[in-house]
């Protein structure tokens, strides 16, 4: 069978993606909203996904295996699982292991075999928290794995060779992502800012838009801790607060102050589990 090249831009969502319910766009958090669309819109990770990085390779060679991103929270895991599996032309299946159980793994299998049989479309199966499945529920997943049937695109907070069987990872590629850097993390915040789309610089943000001095910027990016979703949550609360109190600067911009980021914060976010690898880092 021959190869078939993938675009690693594509224009909006992939027709691949199982239809779910989206919330209209000003219900949605800031963060969900910024949400990257594509490959090229994904911030840091450059190793998986810069010009020369492992997946985009994979990508150009059409060809996406089962993986499994291991990383802390906010480090854009759940992202980077949507836009490959979109650059890959795929229907994009997403559960929780929290939320789900055998029953509905075996029916997306169904529906995924289905679907290679009928159009030979390709199915991903992201799992969220993947390390919450137990033994019978991570074996359930191998057969499928392993013949292709699937595509898995497992996401853990946890060290997946102590949390995820044996049998499985030999299945997967592992891939860690790193926290975002303090310059990255600016980048996520300065986009939001001016995104007039789906940020704050639009009809979904204040009227006049929103500008943040150098100091309370500075201190939103540190206490973030390497967490973009935080980042912005923390943002878009300081902009609430800033804004009900008419807070805003000689060109009308809408201004957080130090102190309300500080509020929207209320304490700096740290990455820590008595039983996990934070312990001994």
């Amino acid at each position: 069978m021959a190869t078939r090249r993938t675009s690693l831009t594509p224009a909006g969502e992939s027709a691949g993606q199982q239809p779910v319910f989206v919330p209209p766009p000003g219900r949605q958090p800031l963060a969900a909203r910024m949400r990257p669309r594509n490959i090229d819109e994904v911030v840091g990770h450059e190793q998986l996904i810069g010009t020369r990085g492992t997946l985009r390779r994979a990508l150009e060679g059409g060809h996406l295996g089962s993986l499994l991103l291991w990383g802390p929270p906010g480090s854009g895991k759940t992202s980077l699982a949507r836009v490959l599996a979109d650059a890959a032309g795929a229907r994009l299946v997403t559960i929780s292991a929290v939320m789900s159980g055998v029953a509905e793994v075996r029916a997306i299998v169904a529906e995924a075999r289905d679907g290679l049989a009928l159009n030979g479309r390709q199915t991903v199966l992201f799992i969220d928290e993947i390390h919450r499945f137990n033994k019978a529920q991570q074996d359930a997943l191998l057969p499928h794995v392993e013949d292709g049937t699937v595509t898995l695109v497992g996401a853990t907070t946890e060290n997946p060779y102590f949390e995820v069987n044996s049998a499985l990872l030999s299945r997967l590629r592992v891939y860690r992502l790193e926290p975002l850097t303090d310059e990255q993390i600016a980048a996520v915040v300065r986009r939001a800012l001016t995104d007039a789309e789906r940020g704050l610089a639009g009809t979904l943000g204040p009227a006049g838009g929103v500008a943040v001095a150098d100091e309370p910027f500075e201190h939103l990016v540190g206490l973030s801790a390497g967490d973009a979703r935080q980042a912005l949550n923390v943002l878009e609360g300081a902009v609430s607060i800033a804004d009900s109190e008419g807070i805003r600067d000689t060109d009308g911009h809408v201004a957080p102050r130090l102190e309300d980021v500080e509020a929207a914060a209320q304490q700096r976010a740290l990455a820590y589990d008595r039983a996990g690898d934070g312990h001994y880092d």
